[in-house]
């Protein structure tokens, strides 16, 4: 499967943007999908994910209030909306398939990963 991320950009603190994650060659439907994100001089981390079944929902710290991963199977396409950005959300982020029951917070569990998109939060 390939993935492509895209909706990254520049916004204010508490503003909001919607990334999505478009899969290709692949339906989503026989993944486990997760978000992570990678801040410059910093390793990547996990944001949020969903079980292969979809049924699964689970986020960072970090990201629980404020961000909610979704699909559209109809479109082959995982979303993220983050709400209520922080300065401290700036980081590129990825959109990761697994063919795990559910990925977790391993990124090493992840095949497939998309290019990444910036989101930059000025404060």
């Amino acid at each position: 499967v390939q993935l492509q991320a895209s909706g990254g950009g520049l916004v204010q603190a508490g503003g909001s943007l919607r990334l999505s994650c478009a899969a290709s060659g692949r339906t989503f439907r026989g993944y486990a999908i997760g978000w992570f994100r990678q801040a410059p001089g910093k390793e990547r981390e996990f944001v949020t994910g969903f079980s292969r079944d979809a049924d699964r929902t689970y986020y960072a710290d970090s990201a629980k209030g404020r961000f909610t991963i979704s699909r559209d199977s109809a479109k082959n396409t995982v979303y993220l909306q983050m709400n209520s950005l922080k300065p401290e959300d700036t980081a590129v982020y990825y959109c990761a398939a697994s063919s795990a029951f559910y990925g977790g917070s391993d990124s090493r569990l992840y095949r497939y990963w998309g290019q990444g998109t910036q989101v930059t939060v000025s404060s």
